[in-house]
């Protein structure tokens, strides 16, 4: 479970580290400081981009198109419900765009651990986690 953990948060961090709600992000700091500080911008930019693939790469390999279509509808489920409840209200465009970086943290995340899932649930091994 804290393997789950550290693929989720390492996901969180990448997406919240390129956008979020606050000034404290990538996409903020290259609307505002391009003319100063180009070349550290494209610099960060393509440490991301890097990090992006790896993400998706994985992502894709592991639990495919489908499987990232089935952890988004799960997690939109559970979004349904905490508002049907009135858990979670959604009038605040800040919150939501919190709620959307959970949620696709969620599918990258499960993308990067459910090899190791696969593995424990079934006892099958990847040809990717021979070495292991």
């Amino acid at each position: 479970m804290s393997g789950f953990l550290l693929r989720w948060l390492g996901a969180f961090a990448l997406l919240a580290l390129t956008f979020n709600p606050t000034q404290w992000n990538y996409t903020h700091w290259l609307m505002t400081a391009w003319a100063d500080q180009t070349p550290l911008i494209v610099l960060c930019g393509l440490v991301l981009l890097t990090v992006y693939v790896i993400y998706l790469r994985a992502t894709l390999r592991s639990i495919g198109t489908f499987g990232m279509l089935l952890v988004t509808a799960l997690v939109a489920a559970l979004l349904w419900v905490l508002v049907d409840y009135r858990i979670l209200r959604l009038d605040d465009p800040g919150l939501n765009t919190w709620i959307g970086l959970f949620a696709l943290s969620l599918v990258l995340g499960t993308g990067l651990s459910w090899s190791r899932v696969r593995r424990r649930l079934t006892g099958q091994t990847d040809v990717d986690d021979v070495d292991e």
